[in-house]
C-alpha cells in the first residue's frame, strides 16, 4: 500500500536541523498521534539559509509522495475500466445475437407482431406506483396470470418466446436470458419490424431501397437507453390481478385512468395505439373520440405519412423504454462472464 499524505508529514520534521548562529526564526507545525487522533501544536524551530532545507523542500517531497500515490492509483483505475469495457463489450455483443434470433421468429411469423406488443404493455402494466410492486418482470410468463381475461390471444406469442429463449440460452455464457428482459426486446424487434415495413411500403415495395430509407432516416440511433436497461430480474410469482383492463372492451377514460397511474398522459396514450390491441386503425380511431387524445392522435397520424415519420418513432421509443422498466432494478453485469486467460507462455510467435 502507499504512503499516505498524513504519514509523511510527521517523519520530515526531526530531520530539520538544529539552531545555529545568524539564523531566522520561523514557526512551523509539529503533529503527534495519540490513540488513534492526530494533535498539532506550535513549536518554534531556527533554520539557516545554509543548511538547504526549508518550507519548499518539504512542499516538494509532499508533492512527489502524492504523484506516486496517483501512479500506484491509476494502475487500479485502468484495470477497473479494462473490465468495464470487456463487460459491456459482452453484453452488447448477446444483444446482437438476440435480436437476430428474434428477427428469425419474427419473419416466420409476422402475424404475432401485435400479440407481441400487447404481451410486453400487458406484462408492464402490472405496476403499482404506490406499492412499487409489478411491472416489466416476466410474470406473464405464468399459466394462471397469461389466461386472464386481458391476456386473451396471447398465449401464441409467449409460446414463441418460449421456444426463442431456448436458442438464445444455448448460446449465452452469462446464464439463460431473464423472460422480462425477453419480452420487451422481442417488443421492440416488432416496433422496428413494423418502422422497416412502413420504410418498404413508402419505397413502393422495394425492400432494398426500404432498407435505405430506414437506415438514412429512421430511428436506430435512439434505442440506446433503452438497450442499457438489460438486466431484468423474473418474478418468481403471477402479478396481483385487477392492474391490467381488457384494452378491445375499456372506455378511452379507462385507458387514460390507467396511464395515468402510472405516471403517463394522453401523449403516451396516443403513440402506444400499436400496443393496445391488434388493429391500431380502430384502436385510434376509438381514442380520437377524446379530445384530450386527439391532437396527439392526429399528429403522430400526420407523422407517419412523412418519410422519416421523426415524431412518432421518437416519441413511441421513449415512451416504450420508460414503460419497459417500471419499477424494476436493472442489473447492469447481467450476461457478463470471466474473460478468457490468455497464457503467453503457450503463445506461437
Amino acid at each position: 500500500m502507499g504512503a499516505s499524505f498524513l504519514s509523511t508529514v510527521p517523519s520530515m520534521l526531526p530531520i530539520v536541523p538544529s539552531p545555529s548562529r545568524n539564523a531566522f526564526s520561523t514557526v512551523a507545525p509539529r503533529c503527534s498521534a495519540h490513540a488513534g487522533a492526530i494533535r498539532c501544536h506550535k513549536i518554534e524551530t531556527q533554520m539557516t539559509v545554509e543548511d538547504g532545507f526549508g518550507r519548499r523542500d518539504i512542499l516538494k517531497c509532499i508533492g512527489a509522495t502524492i504523484g506516486m500515490e496517483i501512479i500506484s492509483g491509476s494502475g487500479s483505475i485502468e484495470m477497473a475500466r479494462a473490465a468495464d469495457l470487456i463487460q459491456r463489450r459482452q453484453r452488447s455483443e448477446f444483444i446482437s445475437n438476440i435480436k437476430e434470433t428474434l428477427q428469425t421468429a419474427l419473419k416466420g411469423n409476422p402475424d404475432l407482431i401485435p400479440s407481441l406488443l400487447t404481451l410486453a404493455l400487458n406484462d408492464a402494466m402490472t405496476y403499482d406506483k404506490a406499492t412499487k410492486s409489478g411491472g416489466p418482470n416476466g410474470s406473464i410468463r405464468f399459466s394462471s396470470e397469461i389466461s386472464r381475461p386481458e391476456n386473451k390471444g396471447l398465449s401464441a406469442a409467449m409460446n414463441l418466446l418460449e421456444e426463442a429463449k431456448k436458442e438464445i440460452d444455448s448460446y449465452s455464457k452469462g446464464g439463460p436470458i431473464s423472460f422480462a428482459d425477453l419480452i420487451q426486446y422481442a417488443a421492440q424487434s416488432a416496433v422496428k419490424t413494423t418502422f422497416l415495413a412502413s420504410a418498404i411500403r413508402k419505397c413502393g415495395g422495394n425492400e432494398e431501397k426500404g432498407r435505405l430509407l430506414y437506415t438514412a432516416y429512421g430511428s436506430n440511433g435512439q434505442w440506446g437507453l433503452f438497450e442499457k436497461q438489460f438486466g431484468r430480474t423474473d418474478a418468481q410469482e403471477p402479478d396481483p390481478e385487477g392492474r391490467v383492463p381488457q384494452w378491445e372492451k375499456a372506455t378511452v377514460q379507462e385507458m387514460k385512468d390507467k396511464f395515468s397511474a402510472i405516471g403517463f398522459g394522453p401523449r403516451q396514450l396516443a403513440v402506444m395505439s400499436a400496443f393496445l390491441g391488434p388493429d391500431q386503425a380502430a384502436t385510434e380511431a376509438l381514442l380520437a373520440t377524446d379530445k384530450d387524445v386527439s391532437p396527439w392522435v392526429q399528429k403522430y397520424q400526420r407523422s407517419r405519412e412523412t418519410v422519416s415519420q421523426t415524431d412518432y418513432e421518437v416519441d413511441l421509443i421513449t415512451t416504450f423504454t420508460k414503460l419497459s422498466s417500471l419499477g424494476q432494478q436493472i442489473n447492469y453485469e447481467a450476461y457478463t462472464y470471466p474473460a478468457q486467460k490468455i497464457e503467453l507462455s503457450k503463445l506461437k510467435l
